[in-house]
Parts: C-alpha cells; structure tokens; sequence
C-alpha cells in the first residue's frame, strides 16, 4: 500500500512573502519530494499563489512544516495523507 503526503500552500501577497516561505522550504527541504508553484501570469501577474508539496519523512517533520508555514502572517497551510488500497 502506497502512502502519500500532500500540502496545499496558499500564500497571499506572495511577492512580499516569498523569501520567508522560501526559507521555511529551505529548512525543511530534505522532507520535501515535489513542489510545485501556480500563480495567474501573463498580462496579469497575481498577488496570490499556491504551492503543492509532496513530502516524505515522519509525521513530526511535516507537521513542523506545516506549524512553521502557518505561523507566517498570509500563509496556510494543509496537509493530506492518501493511501492506496
């Protein structure tokens, strides 16, 4: 049975708070598989962006990402974890 760690990040004003999130994903970067980054670009650069992680370690290191996601003002951060049957 394969399990798999997903977190949703939404980050409001994202230009000013890019490097704080940058260094949280930094700290925790050896937890951290995939990420994926979306925001509206093009004529109309969007202040608002979601990233996607897929995450590996134990349950105590995604849940320090999580917290420490979460303690920056305009972040929220999710967590899922869905196994196959």
């Amino acid at each position: 049975m394969a399990c798999y760690n997903i977190m949703a990040v939404i980050i409001n004003h994202r230009t000013q708070k890019a490097i704080k999130v940058q260094e949280v994903l930094t700290n925790h970067g050896c937890s951290i598989k995939m990420r994926l980054g979306l925001h509206e670009a093009g004529d109309v650069c969007s202040d608002e962006g979601l990233v996607i992680l897929q995450l590996c370690g134990d349950d105590n290191e995604v849940k320090a990402l999580e917290s420490d996601l979460n303690s920056l003002e305009g972040v929220k951060a999710k967590t899922i974890n869905i196994c196959s049957d």
